[in-house]
């Protein structure tokens, strides 16, 4: 596969990831508890074309030398667990933690 489309297509794959957390969150926002997430990503393996001090032309050099980036991928989803808003459910038996802080349940 050509260089510059494969860039392209792991940039539209990372993108697709990040709508689904993305819908998932919109999905679930009215879903009592639900801590949204949000995609994580990062480089793939950059080349070096020219290597530093190389010659860019007949009289210049490159000092910090020319690398192209492969692409990027989807590394996690990672929960944000901030805090959510609390709110009055007139059942005796409902609770919520204030602050930072989980219920065990054993």
């Amino acid at each position: 596969m050509d260089p510059a489309m494969w860039v392209a297509k792991t940039g539209l794959d990372a993108q697709q990831s990040r709508i689904n957390v993305i819908s998932n969150n919109l999905a679930n926002v009215n879903t009592t508890g639900f801590k949204r997430s949000r995609a994580v990503f990062e480089d793939l393996i950059y080349q070096t074309v020219r290597q530093p001090g190389g010659s860019s032309s007949q009289d210049t050099e490159l000092p910090s030398g020319l690398m192209m980036g492969t692409g990027v991928r989807t590394v996690a989803t990672q929960k944000l667990y901030q805090q959510g808003n609390t709110m009055q459910t007139g059942n005796s038996l409902d609770l919520a933690v204030v602050g930072r802080g989980f219920l065990q349940v054993l």
